[in-house]
């Protein structure tokens, strides 16, 4: 006889939880049973406020998320619905074919985090599940069968010619041409995808570093390797722009002409600024040359993750034409409906790596991309992360900094210094009366510590943060 599960208990005693975007865990954690919970549970949830007649699914490179999707589809099985299936293809592909179809989507990525680890991420048929969808799918008493067989799945590849042209739809000449643009391929799940863009554009494609194995890119810290290969890239093929994303192609990297890879936060003040956008939701951590440009009406700033950028977007909607919001990561939302060259650009609100570079490029023109760089207001950032750091001992850091923060600052190393502002919006940052910020956060996702830095200049933004992070390991506040 088919043992009965009720998903709530099998998705706590497995220890998966949600991060700042998605579910994510060890690979050991998430058995096709916990897959199949997370579903019926989302589902559930979905069918209060939506008719559910099929669910759209794709997947990233990993090793370990075709086994997890088939067990997602199995569930589906279970509840009679149909799933289309794409295979691999970037999740912003994925959102937007579900949200032209008005039908639920699940993506199966672990995003930037390593191998071993895994992830699920859940869109209703209107975008990105609220933090309070999140709260149903880990709470819902739903019973359902233990799994069998898996099912094989079988892709199709419309989500791939929908995601091209929503971005080759909206230029009618190819503006590109002349232009050489490389692609840092390695695992991204985009990178059969991102070519055919910036060809049909008029680019000279080149094609860099692809690999068999996944490769763990976190657009909010590159590492050495990858900052040398992209000079290396951009001095050898002569480069006007090297792209790339993290692994499941909603965190874009872009460099310029010689190599150096945008921040995040510069990339999106860049695209916000070349669509004109009026209001913007941003994390706290976002550079502060966001507002400082003064390209904006409206700058609200919000906790670290997707679901609360876009929870800001009601908000702003009511009062102006176009709202935006983007990650220190990359990752852009566009919040509303806009008319760009006569044509229309359909909102799309979950973090997206394509529209940043295309957008980017077209406001450079025929410049290079370091003289828009170069016109922004003077502000930089810095951020690295210490991996395997408890969350407890994370948020003990935390609140003691929010209780005394010289306290903490000076058991950073920082000397001589006045505060000026704290902001606990998430985590704990500190602006200082000289003009540096200092910002601690527990990364929402693995357990790790993230330090964020602002200064005047670059070297000063660094310096803050491999002091913090070479202090917080033997902080003690005995």
């Amino acid at each position: 006889m088919t043992k009965k599960l009720i998903s709530s208990s099998v998705i706590e005693e497995s220890g998966v939880a949600f991060g700042t975007s998605g579910a994510r865990a060890l690979v050991t954690q998430l058995t096709p049973d916990v897959c199949a919970a997370f579903t019926h549970a989302f589902i559930v949830g979905m069918k209060r406020n939506f008719d559910v007649p099929k669910v759209a699914m794709a997947i990233d490179n990993r090793p370990s998320s075709y086994k997890m999707a088939s067990a997602c589809a199995a569930a589906l099985k279970q509840l009679d619905i149909d799933v289309d299936y794409y295979g691999v293809v970037p999740t912003p592909a994925l959102a937007y074919v579900a949200q032209e179809d008005g039908i639920p989507a699940i993506m199966v990525t672990g995003s930037h985090i390593p191998f071993d680890r895994n992830g699920l991420k859940f869109y209703r048929p209107d975008g990105e599940i609220s933090k309070a969808d999140e709260k149903v799918i880990l709470t819902e008493q739903v019973e359902f069968s233990e799994l069998g067989d898996l099912p094989e799945l079988e892709a199709s590849d419309r989500a791939i010619g929908a995601y091209i042209t929503r971005y080759t739809s909206i230029f009618s000449t190819p503006w590109l041409t002349g232009k050489r643009i490389g692609i840092y391929e390695h695992s991204s799940a985009g990178r059969d995808i991102y070519c055919r863009i910036f060809e049909n554009l008029g680019a000279e494609v080149i094609s860099l570093g692809r690999s068999d194995q996944f490769v763990p890119i976190d657009t909010e810290a590159v590492s050495e390797e990858d900052k040398a290969k992209a000079v290396a890239w951009c001095n050898e093929h002569e480069l006007d722009a090297l792209f790339s994303t993290d692994g499941d192609g909603d965190r874009p990297l872009l460099s310029d002409e010689n190599g150096d890879w945008l921040r995040g936060d510069i990339l999106g003040l860049l695209t916000a600024g070349a669509l004109g956008i009026e209001a913007l939701a941003i994390p706290v951590s976002c550079n502060t040359a966001v507002e400082s440009s003064g390209k904006f009406s409206c700058v609200e700033r919000t906790r670290i993750g997707s679901p609360y950028v876009i929870a800001e977007f009601s908000n702003l909607t009511s009062k102006y034409n176009s709202v935006a919001g983007f990650e220190a990561n990359g990752g852009f939302l566009l919040g509303s409906d806009l008319q760009l060259n006569g044509q229309p650009l359909k909102a799309l609100p979950t973090r997206d790596a394509m529209l940043p570079a295309i957008m980017t490029l077209f406001a450079a023109g025929e410049e290079p991309i370091s003289a828009l760089v170069n016109d922004l207001p003077q502000r930089f950032t810095h951020s690295d992360r210490i991996k395997d750091f408890a969350t407890e001992r994370s948020q003990e850091i935390i609140a003691q900094g929010k209780s005394d923060p010289d306290t903490l600052l000076k058991k950073l190393g920082f000397q001589n210094f006045v505060i000026s502002k704290t902001d606990a919006t998430d985590g704990l940052r500190v602006t200082l009366e000289d003009g540096r910020i200092v910002h601690l956060r527990p990364s929402g996702n693995a357990p790790e510590l993230r330090c964020y830095a602002e200064a005047d200049n670059y070297k000063e933004a660094c310096d803050c943060v491999l002091q913090a992070l070479d202090n917080v390991r033997t902080l003690s506040f005995d």
